[in-house]
């Protein structure tokens, strides 16, 4: 069985065992704790539905089936974590997210290794391989077997969505790289052309009428201003000064 961790992200996991007689049931646990059988263990001490008027089998079945229950709120978990991880990826990717993205693929992995014994077990049983379980039991397994094909449904494609958040982290990185570039173009196609014009004044030849203007040194720096301003002006009617400007995107509210 498993159940969301107390105050973190993630799971744990116990293992159960269960021995099936005609007219008993045996269960082994290593923990000494509340787990999802509390909720059997109450209905039985109130009687309340027909789990005394039934035989083991109904028991098990409502065991196991308090143990698919614990799935979900853990599924629900990692739902929530990979939309905040995609809501942060769309803001400002960092190396935190992909972190927490290899934490969840290995989880999930775990989560499936975990499920997966479980359904073929219960499949064995819906398919009548034990005398020990009634045909009328074998409707009520069939339930259980469903639910852990949708259990595993929903893993796998938390799965997919962890690596379509890998796929997304390195395109964004990728676009951020690509924006650094295209400012420091920006930066250096500008300061090219004024690095050209103070070469080329730069240099130590005795006959340069503009060196002996009086108004020279401000006439050339209002002349590379205003190359500069004209640069300025011809890229951001190009849409070069976009990454300047970056988009503020809210974070999605969760009801």
């Amino acid at each position: 069985m498993v159940r969301p961790k107390d105050n973190e992200e993630g799971f744990e996991s116990e293992q159960v065992s269960f021995v099936l007689g005609t007219r008993y049931l045996l269960t082994f646990q290593k923990e000494e704790i509340e787990d999802c059988f509390d909720i059997v263990r109450e209905k039985i001490k109130a009687n309340q539905g027909k789990v005394r008027q039934q035989k083991a089998d109904y028991l098990m079945y409502l065991l196991l089936d308090s143990i698919i229950d614990g799935y979900f709120p853990v599924l629900e978990d990692y739902g929530d974590r990979i939309e905040d991880i995609e809501d942060e990826l769309a803001i400002r990717p960092n190396t935190n997210q992909l972190k927490e993205i290899y934490l969840i693929r290995r989880e999930l992995l775990a989560l499936r290794r975990a499920i997966w014994p479980l359904r073929n077990v219960t499949n064995m049983l819906v398919r009548g391989e034990s005398s020990l379980i009634s045909s009328e039991a074998q409707i009520y397994f069939r339930d259980c077997y469903d639910h852990f094909i949708q259990i595993l449904d929903i893993v796998e494609t938390y799965r997919e969505l962890a690596f379509s958040l890998m796929d997304a982290y390195l395109s964004s990185m990728s676009n951020k790289m690509n924006e650094v570039m295209q400012v420091l173009t920006v930066v250096s196609r500008i300061f090219i052309t004024l690095t050209f014009i103070a070469g080329v004044y730069g240099m130590n030849f005795e006959y340069m009428p503009e060196l002996k203007t009086r108004w020279g040194y401000i006439i050339c720096l209002g002349f590379m201003g205003a190359i500069a301003g004209g640069l300025v002006l011809f890229f951001w009617r190009r849409g070069w000064f976009e990454p300047f400007a970056r988009p503020n995107i809210p974070l999605s509210k969760k009801d």
